[in-house]
């Protein structure tokens, strides 16, 4: 059972300083190693490891061909202006393998899961040394997990998987008493710039998570675009996260005064305070006009584009 450290209780400095000595006693003489995505709760836990380990602490980007447009030359410059170094890891190859073939939004987790901490993170583990992994689990992910509303990649003990026999390295994960507004408090107060303490949610499995069907580079791509464009257009709306989702079907629409048949984009904004529930934001039509005709015109081969007003979770109305 893990307790729970609300934003509102969290004193950040007291936090800090506890973590940093808590991963300082676990680790010991020892290496540790981490993934950075660029998320809040990655980085985060980066510049709270290496807090605590100093050069003990390897942080690597792992460049799966999953994420968004540029993000690894962001992420790494954002930690290089830090004093943190940043490896880049090219395994492009094996999650496309992975995924090659799955559908199921479940199994897609689980082949992404199992390489990263298997066979990509297994490889870097045995050539580094390091014993233990750090990682920025928070206790929403454990919720979604055990709740059985989706597996997280990165929750383990709750289901009774042991990392140490699974994958040959234990986890640590300091940030497991916080939700998202928690963790932001903490990264801002280890000096994380507003560009990355501030960043909307992005799942563990990148856009693997925002694509109904199979997993490959091609529609990879389509999502990348369409999901630059939303984060343009919806940046700085106030709302808690947002997104574009690639369906699976093929649809009929219209592309310069002559019908077309493409793929749908669906668009997702949501409000929300920790991610477990939330309501669509009340976007004005322009945007959202203004959204749909530039996906269209820029994202090849997609021709509709639809606003999700669905809650989260799903509201039950009973018919009268």
């Amino acid at each position: 059972m893990v307790t729970e450290i609300t934003a509102e209780a969290l004193d950040t400095e007291r936090f800090i300083k506890e973590k940093a000595a808590e991963i300082k006693e676990t680790v010991g003489d020892g290496w540790a190693i981490n993934a950075l995505s660029g998320g809040v709760d990655s980085s985060t836990v980066t510049l709270l490891g290496h807090r605590a380990l100093g050069d003990r602490l390897k942080t690597v980007f792992i460049e799966n061909g999953l994420m968004r447009a540029g993000e690894a030359e962001q992420v790494v410059g954002f930690f290089r202006d830090l004093g943190v170094p940043v490896e880049v890891v090219d395994a492009r190859e094996a999650f496309f393998a992975a995924l090659k073939g799955v559908t199921d939004p479940e199994a897609k987790r689980e082949a992404i899961t199992q390489t990263f901490y298997r066979d990509v993170f297994g490889r870097l583990v045995r050539e580094s040394g390091a014993k233990h992994l750090l990682q920025g689990t928070i206790l929403t992910d454990i919720d979604e997990t055990v709740a059985g509303i989706k597996r997280q990649h990165n929750v383990f003990e709750q289901l009774g998987i042991d990392p140490q026999k699974a994958f040959g390295y234990s986890i640590i994960e300091p940030l497991i008493q916080l939700r998202k507004a928690g963790v932001r408090k903490v990264g801002q107060a280890l000096g994380l710039p507003g560009e990355l303490f501030n960043r909307i949610p992005f799942p563990g499995p990148a856009l693997a998570a925002r694509i109904i069907g199979e997993v490959t580079p091609e529609r990879i791509e389509t999502v990348r675009r369409a999901t630059a464009i939303v984060e343009q257009h919806l940046y700085g709306c106030g709302a808690f996260q947002y997104m574009a989702i690639l369906h699976e079907d093929r649809v009929t629409g219209m592309r310069d005064g002559k019908r077309d048949f493409g793929r749908q984009i669906e668009v997702r904004c949501w409000d929300s305070v920790d991610a477990r529930t939330a309501t669509p934001t009340r976007l004005p039509f322009d945007t959202l006009e203004k959204l749909a005709q530039e996906i269209v015109a820029a994202v090849p081969g997609v021709v509709s584009v639809s606003y999700n007003i669905a809650a989260k979770p799903p509201s039950t109305i009973e018919a009268v």
